[in-house]
């Protein structure tokens, strides 16, 4: 065996010893509160507290503080300029990050049967909206101009989400409907780190499928910032490859390759196609949503998931996509082609805006500086609040 074969089967086992690895420090902390039956008041603090800049609440027990002082901080090789590459990425094409994040990375998500099976224990079949809801809140805070330093509301975000996913592992792992030494860690290291290259690496390959150009640096640049919160989640950092390039191998080798039928799957994905087929007005146009996720995810995929197939809403969502790549290369020169565009985007998530909580008012909130951004463009999917609150709230 060569040294380069024998380093990547290196780098595979350490993957697959990440199945069974959990999160020391929020697992920690979740074991303390439920011990001491303090996760209520602990929520409602932790609920208050959004942003960077907002000092640790003194009303949180001492185990609580200081995982969040231990956890505040992004990595020493977190680069400022390659986090602000992503940034004006985002910028110019948050809208269709958007778009794939809805129609295809969630989809994948849910064709690898462990973490679908994850969320059917937590009795979250029926909730499409909340997680949704989450993600995109997720990926708006994470897309603000400083997400890690003074003004983000990004790192408050990771690090409850990481208390959420050892709650999750903790009262899995204790229902007795878990065999750890058969399936590994629910919500394991090794599946955040799949997670991390469904939103990153497969969101770039899922916006070029669909036509929208994406330069190498801003792929390189979108795929940083993700490796960043990937350090702050947890994930350790020789797991997580250093380029983009590296990033799709690895994808092929971990993600792909771990898909595959599941009832929880076909569910999940159901109902998050019926949340989307609310976007669109009577059903004469219900096919079109299915094509789209069709569009975006591979052929086996959708048919892993039982994802509906409409030879004419296919053939029409293809041409959409050659359309949106001619508009693409002409944007520079039309206002027409840009207009048609983001418009195209911005009505999506828009769309997925108000559905996400089941026609409440929405829960999400962009950064004021997205918002200033996509304003002055006219493609914020979101008009502007009432009496200007800061932020949408």
């Amino acid at each position: 065996m060569s040294e380069t074969q024998n380093t990547k089967a290196t780098a595979l086992t350490a993957v697959e010893a990440l199945k069974y690895q959990g999160d020391p420090l929020a697992d920690a902390v979740i074991a303390d509160l439920v011990a001491g039956g303090t996760t209520s008041a602990v929520n409602e603090v932790l609920a208050r507290f959004r942003d960077n800049d907002q000092p640790v609440p003194e009303d949180l027990p001492e185990p609580v503080r200081r995982y969040l002082v231990a956890t505040d901080a992004p990595p020493d090789w977190a680069d400022p300029d390659r986090i602000a590459g992503a940034y004006e990425f985002f910028v110019d094409d948050g809208v269709h990050v958007a778009s794939v994040l809805s129609f295809g990375a969630m989809v994948n998500c849910y064709a690898q049967p462990r973490p679908s099976r994850v969320l059917s224990l937590t009795h979250r079949l029926n909730q499409p909206h909340r997680r949704l809801s989450e993600t995109s809140q997720f990926v708006l805070n994470l897309m603000g101009r400083n997400p890690f330093g003074s003004g983000g509301s990004f790192v408050p975000t990771i690090q409850k989400t990481r208390l959420i996913h050892a709650a999750v592992r903790h009262f899995i792992t204790r229902s007795g409907e878990w065999d750890v030494e058969a399936d590994g860690v629910p919500l394991c290291q090794q599946d955040m780190l799949g997670a991390l290259l469904i939103f990153s690496v497969q969101v770039i390959d899922g916006m070029r499928r669909i036509g929208i150009s994406v330069t190498d640096r801003e792929a390189e640049d979108y795929y940083y910032v993700w490796r960043v919160t990937g350090a702050l989640l947890g994930i350790p950092a020789d797991a997580m490859p250093e380029t983009l390039a590296e990033a799709q191998a690895l994808n092929a080798r971990l993600v792909e390759a771990s898909y595959g039928p599941s009832a929880e799957g076909i569910e999940l994905t159901r109902n998050l196609l019926r949340l989307y087929e609310n976007l669109v007005p009577g059903r004469a146009f219900d096919g079109v949503v299915a094509a789209m996720v069709r569009q975006v995810v591979t052929p086996q995929v959708a048919d892993w998931l039982e994802v509906p197939h409409s030879r004419a809403w296919v053939r029409t969502v293809a041409a959409g996509a050659r359309v949106m790549r001619l508009l693409e290369r002409s944007e520079d020169r039309s206002r027409v082609a840009t207009t048609v565009l983001d418009k195209a985007g911005s009505l999506l998530l828009g769309g997925s805006v108000r559905t996400l909580t089941d026609g409440q008012p929405t829960t999400l909130t962009i950064p004021s500086d997205l918002r200033e951004k996509w304003l002055a463009a006219g493609v914020c999917p979101v008009a502007p609040p009432p009496g200007g609150a800061r932020d949408g709230r």
